[in-house]
């Protein structure tokens, strides 16, 4: 029986990996900046890390994702109000310009969406095609089975 590996993935390694994706996409940065922080605490490549988070990780935390893509709006929305009031002068000018941030951050979160709509859409089309053609390998092989069957039965 092989031994278990020495760099087998711990539970609480990977629970660090899930918390660590998760606060980082709540606070807005990006999955590899989480790998390579989890990758300098784990002592890691970042490749390793994100390998692990997108082959096993990743579809158990499906709804913590959801929820913290949701919390980066609201996050970004505090901070940018808590910077607003922090400078208690704020022009017009300054405040026109938030507006139009956050209007492209909202417009760039519905793009974002939107694309992964229509790869899903893609993807779906593909799958169905790829169905499809098994289905008609599956109905050849029977035809040839039956064939098979029929001409042994007759020369029998």
């Amino acid at each position: 029986m092989d031994a278990p590996r020495q760099d087998a993935w711990k539970i609480d390694e990977d629970e660090l990996l899930a918390h660590t994706v998760l606060q980082y996409i709540k606070e807005g940065h990006t999955q590899l900046e989480a790998f390579q922080e989890v990758a300098r605490q784990l002592n890691r490549t970042p490749a390793a890390c994100g390998f692990r988070w997108n082959a096993t990780v990743r579809k158990n935390y499906q709804n913590d994702i959801r929820e913290a893509k949701q919390e980066r709006t609201s996050y970004r929305n505090t901070v940018n109000t808590a910077a607003l009031q922090k400078n208690s002068s704020i022009s017009l000018d300054d405040a026109i310009l938030f507006l139009k941030e956050m209007k492209q951050h909202s417009q760039h979160d519905q793009e974002e969406l939107q694309s992964k709509l229509y790869q899903l859409s893609e993807e779906n089309v593909r799958l169905k095609n790829q169905i499809k053609q098994w289905e008609d390998a599956w109905s050849e092989i029977d035809k040839l089975t039956n064939w098979v069957k029929n001409r042994y039965q007759t020369s029998s």
